[in-house]
């Protein structure tokens, strides 16, 4: 029997609009949010991962009233991370109608926050973000807040802390690639992939389905997820929200036997 991994798009909120980054910084403006959401139902995306840049950056809580509006024109599994500080509020994004939280910020600054929310709710509700950027010594170092702030974690022990403490599920974005469209960290992604006995989805760099299919059977991601492929078209980079055509990844070889 034939399976696909699960290919994720990743749109991401500032102040309620829908917006593309690069390298974590300078946020182009897309357009409506729920109008993207709507289009990526209507072409069934596997699963849609929505993150407010702005929220843990400026201590600001979940922008429940924008996310029960998006929630509600999702017909797909959605995951939303930004800004969760509190138990409370995770059970809000559930009751909306989310079916995992990220953590990231709340990761490093209240660790037991992943282990409450797995416990209460199940390990496959929560994942935990890690954002790693290279420095100039090409070591790769976690950063949080969106990057604003820096730590001297390495992401291989991130996510192994991350592991011990309940996640499902590792969302790992490599900075240095955010918007570049110019491929996937392989060599980040299998350092991390191979350390853990929990899926580890691969961000960042993605131009098209060709670079997922790189980081899935050559990095050992378990799913790749992407922004720019999935608002931007043509060499002009055009804003159309579009999807790979399942003809063009049967062809890929992303099908797997399963």
């Amino acid at each position: 029997m034939l399976k696909r991994p699960r290919l994720i798009p990743c749109l991401l909120l500032s102040d309620g609009n829908l917006v593309k980054t690069k390298k974590f910084k300078d946020p182009n403006y897309l357009g409506d949010p729920i109008n993207a959401v709507k289009i990526f139902s209507e072409k069934c995306v596997d699963e849609l991962c929505i993150q407010d840049i702005e929220a843990s950056k400026h201590g600001k809580a979940p922008n429940f009233e924008l996310l029960r509006a998006i929630a509600s024109e999702a017909f797909m599994p959605l995951s939303y991370g930004g800004g969760i500080t509190t138990l409370d509020q995770a059970s809000k994004l559930f009751h909306i109608g989310f079916e995992k939280v990220i953590l990231n910020s709340a990761f490093f600054d209240h660790p037991t926050l992943v282990t409450d929310i797995a416990k209460r709710f199940g390990v496959q509700s929560v994942a935990v973000s890690i954002d790693a950027k290279q420095d100039l010594l090409q070591r790769y170092r976690c950063q949080t807040h969106c990057g604003l702030k820096s730590t001297s974690v390495t992401p291989q022990d991130a996510a192994l802390a991350a592991q011990d403490l309940g996640a499902g599920e590792i969302l790992l974005n490599c900075i240095n690639r955010d918007g570049m469209m110019q491929g996937y960290d392989l060599k980040l992604v299998q350092s991390v992939a191979s350390l853990l006995d929990i899926p580890l989805i691969a961000c960042g760099g993605a131009k098209d389905a060709s670079d997922m299919q790189q980081v899935l059977s050559v990095a050992g991601a378990h799913a790749a997820a992407a922004g720019s492929m999935f608002v931007y078209f043509g060499p002009l980079k055009a804003v159309l929200i579009h999807v790979p055509e399942e003809k063009s990844l049967h062809e890929l070889g992303i099908y797997q036997r399963g």
